[in-house]
């Protein structure tokens, strides 16, 4: 299967690149639902599976909207604002959607899935304006269990991304980025020629320019939405992805322990993988009470993040401390 995108001069000056949180929820929602899960996120899917179950989401909406092939709603990947946009910001474009391309992406699953619409997804199509504040609010209790606890870690696997990619455009010029992103996306110097795709796309002129997402969840697929007027978004593997979910080296714990106090250091050897303060209780021997008042000093010093999931809190490391872990880990910033 091939297409591809024609570009004019001007399309290439607005080629932009965001990172998106939304496009990181549609993208581990395909992940979870793909059997076997990917190997390179097998890890990430054995920790939060067990608190999706939990919530009940396995049953909701979203795991109707988002399933484990063919189409991507696109009224779930609205176009970011800008560079960075915040999940709210991308959950208020989600519930102003028009009730015509919500039905429109609606009958296209039920098309493709024996032409009968999942009774759970039947009162979205509906009433689309009464329906999407909650499919938001489903996305938002995801966000929180799945993907929030990890988000420093993501986040800079995905700046670093934009980042080499910026310099890489600088150095070598825009058609050198396009050529680079994925080996299913090649540029012949007037059109981005995508095959193997697993999203349409439909419109053949990229008239408005292109939108770039790197995605840790897209691996090993690009994925594209294009849906006029608004210019066709490409979300495809960020660099680094690999490492991601790999447990960090202890070896540094002791120098550590030395500025922070054995205790503190164990902590954050431990959160490697985002834990409840009873969870790190049980593995370090420590009372509940002195594991929460080390939180409270690490959080406070920006070393860990705490994340409500259910009943419970997780705490995760933040990108400061995974860098002390890895000094590797922390992402390029452009000087300035």
């Amino acid at each position: 299967m091939r297409t591809e995108l024609a570009f004019s001069v001007n399309d290439l000056a607005q080629t932009r690149f965001a990172v998106s949180p939304l496009w990181e929820v549609v993208t581990s929602l395909r992940a979870l639902a793909t059997a076997p899960v990917p190997a390179l996120h097998r890890r990430w899917a054995e920790q939060v599976r067990p608190r999706l179950v939990g919530a009940g989401l396995e049953r909701g909406r979203l795991a109707a909207l988002v399933p484990a092939t063919g189409h991507l709603p696109d009224f779930l990947n609205p176009t970011p604002a800008g560079p960075s946009p915040a999940l709210a910001d991308e959950l208020t474009a989600i519930t102003a959607t028009a009730p015509e391309q919500v039905r429109a992406d609606l009958d296209r699953l039920a098309a493709e899935h024996g032409g009968r619409l999942p009774a759970r997804l039947r009162p979205l199509y509906r009433d689309p304006p009464a329906q999407l504040p909650r499919v938001a609010a489903e996305i938002e209790t995801y966000w929180q269990l799945a993907l929030a606890p990890y988000w420093a870690r993501i986040r800079a696997v995905l700046e670093a991304d934009v980042f080499h990619r910026a310099r890489q455009a600088v150095e070598h010029g825009t058609a050198r980025v396009l050529d680079d992103l994925h080996e299913t996306v090649r540029w012949d110097g007037r059109a981005l020629r995508l095959e193997q795709r697993h999203c349409a796309v439909e419109r053949l002129d990229a008239g408005a320019g292109l939108l770039l997402v790197p995605s840790v969840f897209a691996w090993p697929r690009v994925l594209t939405r294009s849906l006029p007027p608004d210019p066709p978004q490409l979300a495809y593997p960020a660099r680094g992805i690999a490492a991601l979910w790999e447990r960090r080296p202890g070896s540094r714990s002791d120098a550590l322990a030395a500025v922070l106090g054995r205790s503190r250091a164990r902590l954050l050897t431990e959160l490697d993988s985002p834990a409840s303060t009873t969870e790190l209780a049980r593995r370090t021997g420590l009372s509940a009470a002195a594991v929460s008042q080390h939180l409270t000093a690490l959080r406070s010093a920006d070393l860990t993040s705490a994340h409500r999931a259910g009943h419970a809190v997780l705490y995760a490391r933040t990108a400061v401390a995974d860098a002390l872990f890895d000094p590797a880990d922390i992402a390029p910033r452009p000087a300035g």
